[in-house]
C-alpha cells in the first residue's frame, strides 16, 4: 500500500524531518537537528510542534446524534456545554475496545469526533453500522489538517497569533470557530504529551501556512518541531494508553484503567452487558520502573519468580525521568504498588518494580 502524505510533507522535509511510514502516511519520526530526546525535552521544558494530520475526524449530526453517541460509546455525553470535549472508549459487544476517541460538542445536534489514524476506516464503518435514525456520521478526515502545540510555553506562543477569545481556557474544551494567524481553526486545549497545550484543526491546505506562523511566533522561545518518536515517549512517560498496546479488541477499558470514562449507570451502551457479566477485572494495567539493566519493550512476559503474571504493553527509556519505564497488563492480584517483578527480555530477566501511574505528571 502506498503511503499518503499530509499537506505538511514538504514542510517536514524542509525542516529536516526523517520520514517514515506510519498508519498509512509518511510522517517524521524525528528531525535531523534535534532527535527524539531533544524533541521530548523541548515539550517538557518549553514547547514542541507536531503534525497530527493523520488522525481521523468524523462528524455526528442530527436530532438523534446525542442518543446515538450515548449508545455507541461508554462515556456519557449528556449535559455537555458547547465547546466541551470528552474522552471515551468505543467497545464491541464483548467489551473489548474498538478504539478510544475524543468527542467535541460543537453545538446542539452537532459533534466532532477525533479517532486514531490506523483505526479511522474501521471506526467509521463501525459507526455507520450502528447509525440510528436521526443521526448521520460523516468522515471528513481528508479535508482536515491537525497541528499540536504542546508544552508549558504553548499558551504564550499561541497568544501571539490568536486573540484571547480564540484560546480555550479549560482543559478538554475548544473554541470551534477560532482563528490562529488569520486562519479559521477549531482550537482545543487537549494533547497526548502530559503537558498543557493545544490541538488546532483547520482546512488541510492551510496547515503549512499555520505551521510556519507558529514557528515564527515561537522562535524566541525555541519552539521545536517534533516527530512520532517524541510523541510516543511523551505519552508513555505520562502513562497515556495507546490503542493496539494498552487496549485492543480483546482488552476492556476497565482492565486498562479507564473506569472514569465508562458510565455503567447508563441505560445502555455497546459492550455494557459483557462488562457487567465479567465483573471486577482479573487483569490490570500497571506501571513498571526498571530497576535492573535493560529496557522492557512491548510483549515481554512478566514474572514473579517462576509464575508468569502478564505481559508488557509499551516500554522505553523515559528521557525526562532519566530511567526506563514500561506499562504492563498483569493479573489483578499481582498489581500492588511496590511489587518486584521480572521481564523476560530476549531470554534475559530484567528486574522492575510496580509503581503508581502516571510516571510523570506536570506541575500545575
Amino acid at each position: 500500500m502506498e503511503e499518503c502524505r499530509t499537506s505538511l510533507y514538504d514542510t517536514h522535509v524542509k525542516y529536516g524531518g526523517k520520514m517514515v511510514p506510519f498508519a498509512g502516511f509518511l510522517l517524521p519520526v524525528q528531525y535531523e537537528k534535534t532527535g527524539v530526546i531533544k524533541e521530548h525535552m523541548a515539550v517538557r521544558t518549553g514547547c514542541g510542534l507536531f503534525d497530527v494530520s493523520h488522525m481521523g475526524e468524523i462528524l455526528c449530526e442530527g436530532e438523534g446524534a446525542l442518543a446515538n453517541l450515548n449508545a455507541l460509546l461508554t462515556n456519557d455525553f449528556t449535559g455537555m456545554y458547547d465547546g466541551q470535549a470528552r474522552y471515551s472508549p468505543m467497545c464491541n459487544e464483548e467489551g473489548g475496545v474498538v478504539d478510544d476517541l475524543i468527542v467535541y460538542k460543537i453545538r446542539e445536534n452537532r459533534y466532532f469526533i477525533v479517532v486514531n489514524a490506523a483505526n479511522k476506516d474501521k471506526d467509521f464503518e463501525w459507526m455507520l453500522s450502528h447509525q440510528r435514525e436521526g443521526a448521520i456520521f460523516t468522515d471528513i478526515s481528508p479535508k482536515v489538517g491537525q497541528i499540536a502545540l504542546q508544552g508549558p510555553l504553548a499558551q504564550r506562543i499561541l497568544s501571539r497569533v490568536s486573540a484571547e477569545e480564540s484560546i480555550p481556557g479549560r482543559y478538554y474544551s475548544c473554541v470551534a470557530e477560532g482563528k490562529a494567524a488569520g486562519i479559521e481553526c477549531l482550537i482545543s486545549r487537549t494533547g497526548y504529551t502530559g503537558e498543557d497545550g493545544f490541538e488546532l484543526y483547520m482546512d488541510s491546505e492551510k496547515a503549512p501556512a499555520l505551521w510556519e506562523a507558529l514557528m515564527e511566533a515561537g522562535k524566541e522561545d525555541g519552539l521545536t518541531p517534533c516527530g512520532l518518536g517524541a510523541r510516543d515517549t511523551l505519552r508513555l512517560e505520562a502513562a497515556m494508553p495507546l490503542y493496539g498496546h494498552e487496549m485492543d479488541d480483546e482488552i476492556t477499558p476497565l482492565e486498562t484503567g479507564l473506569k472514569f470514562a465508562v458510565k455503567m449507570k447508563k441505560e445502555h451502551f455497546i459492550g455494557k452487558e459483557a462488562l457487567e457479566k465479567a465483573g471486577n477485572p482479573t487483569r490490570k494495567r500497571v506501571g513498571l520502573k526498571v530497576t535492573g539493566r535493560g529496557i522492557i519493550r512491548e510483549e515481554a512476559d512478566i514474572y514473579i519468580g517462576d509464575e508468569k503474571i502478564g505481559k508488557s504493553t509499551s516500554g522505553t527509556h523515559a528521557p525526562y525521568l532519566g530511567y526506563p519505564v514500561a506499562m504492563a497488563l498483569v493479573q489483578a492480584e499481582n498489581a500492588e504498588v511496590g511489587s518486584c517483578v521480572e521481564a523476560d527480555v530476549r531470554g534475559r530477566r530484567v528486574e522492575a518494580e510496580v509503581v503508581e501511574l502516571p510516571f510523570y505528571k506536570r506541575q500545575v
